[in-house]
């Protein structure tokens, strides 16, 4: 399994060929790839009007899309937050926390280009694709 962040997928959009993009469209023929309920809200946020969002969400929807948050979920998110912090960390996005967790704590990779999750990766073990 593969979680694609918000990021990648806004680069997909805007048509920016980054690494992690070329590497979704070629997960995207061997590996389920998930998109998650925060990462769904989050692009429709960015969209123009209805049309554009009703677009995006049809192309979305190409992938499994999951539900991220539960109360465990927020729980050990929080617990992460703290983690980091008690280093001189502060992760600046609740999203992005909640995607990193999420991912931890299924054993999944992400697949990102925001470098917030950085500290995720380096301090509480989040692979990264």
């Amino acid at each position: 399994m593969l979680v694609v962040d918000t990021s990648v997928l806004i680069n997909n959009i805007r048509m920016v060929r980054t690494t992690s993009v070329l590497r979704m469209l070629d997960a995207s023929l061997a590996t389920e790839i998930l998109v998650g309920d925060v990462v769904l809200l989050e692009i429709l946020q960015g969209a123009r009007d209805e049309s554009h969002a009703a677009r995006l969400e049809a192309e979305l929807r190409h992938f499994r899309i999951v539900p991220m948050l539960d109360p465990r979920i927020a729980i050990e998110a929080a617990a992460n937050f703290r983690r980091l912090r008690g280093i001189g960390i502060t992760v600046r996005k609740t999203m992005d926390l909640i995607i990193g967790t999420y991912c931890l704590m299924h054993g999944y990779a992400l697949l990102h280009d925001d470098r917030d999750f950085d500290p995720m990766q380096r301090h509480l073990g989040l692979r990264v694709a």
